[in-house]
């Protein structure tokens, strides 16, 4: 994880990695993901049964097996797509389909499945990494022969945040690296840029290419001014103690049906107590940081501050022409980042081999770019196109503001 997003991010990127490249980012990310998951089993969530059954969430035991189990789908039984009879040879394990095929395995049931214990499901992920980098020391070293590996690695450095974001759901420890990031005080002020036409998205020399970032379209861009940096969790306290969670008129028609649903008065993980605010995080209490950016927002959230404040969230396209200008004070990179484009296919869409990865979220879901301090520094690209439902606050994820 990087502290500087002005370094060049394709120079550390998995879309352009090498097989050699590829083998060393595959074990890091086994490494990080078992880490993550000796923390579920220290706090004694070994079976699913015992952990607690949320939308946000997947049981860990399931995740663990699933991350596994998808790498071995399209890189060792060769899938050419998604499909459930798309595989070339069967699984490792009998039930290997049964239990971790996300597209046939319904959420809730997730938790009453019969899987192995955690001891084998950590053998069968050791043995398909094993026969991954062994594949791989014989692939060819081009966009297409590499574009499973390439795939597997996104796939589970992904869900190595999720892992990350679910430790802080359930209040449970974490690594250090986590537990102790603290993200550096940044200039805050606006910058201004003139707009003009954008090549919104991803070129076909990019490497690997998510579906939802095909492909490269001009898009005009009006001049913007757009704040340097996120909200901080200072600037968000004053939209609070301002009354902005009761005073509706801040608040979208939606906003108010959630905001009721909530009963909020303040950002998830906030606590009041006579010294102020204070804040949890992977089970542990401390003062609210007034620099840091607000984390743990809903769109809902950032939509009302934008209002209560008199500007807006930025568009996708704002955000990237930004990103991508080279400007040294624009700082991104901290915490997922709420825009306000709603999460639509480019010109021309067509799903790619993981079929449900962005076609079944379109019109639902809204758009985040960035990244947070969770999210490996070989994921990081100014055009990732994140996507959530607007009112998950689970995520590291905060907002900046534009001009009206």
């Amino acid at each position: 994880m990087t502290d500087n997003t002005a370094t060049n991010w394709l120079d550390h990127s998995f879309r352009h990695a090498s097989p050699e490249q590829l083998a060393d980012c595959l074990q890091d990310a086994r490494n990080y993901t078992l880490a993550l998951f000796d923390c579920f089993l220290a706090a004694g969530l070994d079976a699913s049964d015992k952990v607690p059954i949320l939308e946000i969430i997947n049981p860990p035991l399931w995740e663990l097996g699933h991350i596994a189990w998808f790498a071995e789908w399209f890189v060792l039984r060769e899938a050419q797509s998604s499909h459930p009879a798309a595989a070339q040879r069967p699984s490792l394990l009998t039930k290997g389909d049964d239990w971790f095929d996300s597209n046939t395995v319904p959420h809730r049931a997730r938790w009453t499945l019969d899987l192995p214990r955690a001891g084998a499901l950590k053998t069968y992920c050791r043995e398909v990494l094993d026969r991954v980098l062994d594949k791989l020391s014989r692939a060819t070293d081009d966009d297409r022969g590499l574009y499973p590996y390439r795939l597997a690695l996104a796939h589970e450095d992904m869900h190595g945040e999720a892992f990350a974001y679910t430790l802080q759901t359930l209040n449970l420890a974490a690594p250090e690296s986590l537990a102790n990031h603290a993200t550096r005080s940044w200039a805050q002020g606006e910058i201004r840029f003139p707009g003009g036409t954008l090549q919104l998205g991803s070129q076909p020399d990019d490497g690997f290419v998510f579906d939802n970032e095909k492909w490269a379209h001009a898009t005009y861009v009006p001049a913007f001014g757009i704040d340097s940096t996120l909200v901080s969790n200072a600037q968000f306290a004053e939209f609070v103690a301002d009354g902005g969670y009761q005073r509706v008129q801040f608040w979208s028609p939606a906003g108010r049906t959630w905001l009721m649903q909530q009963e909020r008065s303040a950002p998830r993980y906030w606590e009041r107590d006579a010294q102020g605010w204070n804040i949890a995080r992977f089970g542990r209490r401390a003062a609210l940081p007034q620099r840091e950016p607000v984390r743990h927002i809903s769109l809902f959230e950032a939509q009302a501050y934008c209002v209560w404040l008199g500007r807006r969230l930025p568009t996708e396209a704002e955000w990237e022409w930004a990103a991508t200008s080279g400007h040294a004070a624009f700082r991104w990179g901290d915490l997922w980042e709420w825009t306000a484009s709603r999460f639509e296919p480019y010109p021309g869409f067509s799903a790619d081999a993981y079929r449900e990865y962005s076609a079944p979220w379109f019109s639902s879901h809204q758009v985040l770019r960035g990244a947070s301090f969770a999210t490996q520094g070989r994921m990081r690209t100014p055009r990732y196109r994140n996507f959530y439902l607007p009112q998950r606050d689970d995520m590291f994820v905060g907002f900046r503001t534009c001009a009206l």
